[in-house]
């Protein structure tokens, strides 16, 4: 018999809160279907998909443009600063002979120099990131892990300082090539596979004074919690971007008849009857929910990204790239 659909726990909280706003469903007969969660044995289902992980995670990173972070002085890099004139002694080499010849002095072509920026990530640990609504999606732990990794990718191998932040100390990853991700990906692991012990977003200590934090997410548990974190990053001052990795069914509630939602973290099953009457209400209060998070993230100078389990990570990715390189849309 073939697994019916299922929503995740944390998904399931916006039922109870759209069934708060309405009267009683209409009973209906029982569709068979039994929405139940898809449990996985943490530390070892996701030691065996880690090795196709990190693969795929170097070829996402390998596919999108890299950029680097500028120091807005002269110095070392690509990045074109100003046109300065050239001083006695000054090399041949360095003369930028096309805009020397618009005058009578010859120029140097001086270029902006780089430095490495600490870039904190955190990956959401939580049980109700290990879900799908169906098998040809990926889990969202997956896709959070993909999505972590293939940034961690790019930046280390633009120079920069990696800090993967845990419910214990931060864990700090120095440039290194291939061995660098490897450390990564190994300190990744070790966090996900606490399970319920890992759970809980970051504090704000962890994060370096001016550095900035990727959270990759689903962004569905309670909204408390995460606008004191978003609050206290931005007093250190860090600058955060919330990359919320959903499945398509989380948005949409596409069920209809009878359906028991089983929770991920110990909540208490959800038994409803003519579940698409309560479509309308739930769509609602999930628009709120994120509309209430991008009003955080704006209200703290932070940036919010969206990606569903059904797209490319790639197109993720590179609207990460893009907001850490500074290209990205301001909040």
């Amino acid at each position: 018999m073939t697994r019916p659909p299922s929503l995740s726990g944390r998904a399931a909280a916006f039922l109870r809160r759209a069934l708060a706003r309405r009267a009683p469903a209409t009973d209906m007969p029982d569709s068979g279907m039994d929405a139940v969660a898809v449990p996985l044995a943490a530390a070892e289902n996701l030691a065996a998909r880690m090795p196709s992980l990190l693969l795929s995670a170097q070829r996402i990173a390998a596919a999108v443009a890299t950029g680097r972070h500028g120091r807005r002085q002269a110095g070392a890099g690509e990045d074109f600063w100003q046109f300065r004139p050239a001083q006695p002694g000054e090399p041949v080499t360095r003369i930028d002979w096309r805009q020397s010849a618009r005058g009578s002095r010859a120029y140097v072509r001086e270029t902006e120099a780089e430095a490495p920026q600490t870039v904190c990530l955190w990956c959401d640990p939580s049980a109700s990131m290990r879900w799908r609504s169906l098998p040809a999606l990926p889990l969202k732990s997956d896709a959070a892990i993909l999505l972590t990794l293939a940034l961690g990718a790019l930046l280390l191998r633009q120079g920069e300082r990696v800090r993967l932040l845990t419910p214990g100390e931060p864990v700090d990853i120095p440039p290194g090539g291939r061995a660098a991700l490897d450390r990564l990906a190994v300190a990744l692991m070790r966090t996900l596979a606490h399970g319920p012990d890992g759970a809980g977003l970051p504090h704000p200590q962890q994060v370096p004074r001016h550095a900035r934090v990727v959270l990759v997410g689903d962004g569905l548990s309670a909204l408390p919690p995460m606008a004191t974190l978003l609050h206290g990053l931005a007093a250190r001052p860090a600058r955060a971007l919330l990359l919320l990795v959903n499945d398509p069914a989380e948005a949409e509630l596409p069920y209809a008849g009878h359906v028991r939602f089983s929770g991920l973290e110990g909540e208490a099953p959800l038994t409803l009857t003519g579940v698409e009457q309560i479509r309308g209400p739930y769509r609602d209060a999930y628009a709120r929910h994120q509309a209430d998070l991008a009003a955080l993230c704006r209200a703290n100078g932070h940036l919010l990204v969206h990606h569903t389990t059904d797209q490319r990570p790639e197109e993720a990715l590179l609207a990460l790239h893009a907001a850490l390189s500074g290209r990205g849309e301001r909040p």
